[in-house]
């Protein structure tokens, strides 16, 4: 999972952004979480500040569009559309834990 992916597709409605690099390595990444650490101006400046708000409920990806070669906008659902994503923190994203990594899902905990 390094440079640029050969794929980049919203899934599961926008909720997240699914990224597939020529190495067969792939990775989903929230909705949520880009909305969160988006690289914006306002966003540095909010994380910047120590205020970590969460992203609105019902959050979506409504679109992501190529920049160049090096990265991509993403538009969300509440507005926001003015983070550009480099591939670098894209990847360093896909790499952080998510909350979904922890959580089993419910037919497996049945059976457990």
């Amino acid at each position: 999972m390094t440079g640029a992916p050969h794929d980049v597709t919203i899934e599961d409605g926008g909720a997240a952004l699914r990224l597939a690099w020529g190495d067969g390595g792939s990775a989903r990444i929230a909705a949520s979480m880009l909305w969160s650490e988006c690289p914006s101006a306002q966003g540095r400046r909010r994380r910047l500040d120590g205020r970590h708000i969460n992203a609105p409920a019902g959050l979506k990806i409504v679109r992501a569009a190529p920049i160049g070669h090096y990265a991509i906008n993403i538009a969300f659902s509440d507005g926001h559309a003015r983070g550009v994503y480099p591939w670098s923190l894209l990847t360093a994203l896909a790499r952080r834990p998510a909350l979904e990594d922890f959580i089993a899902p419910a037919a497996a905990a049945d059976a457990a």
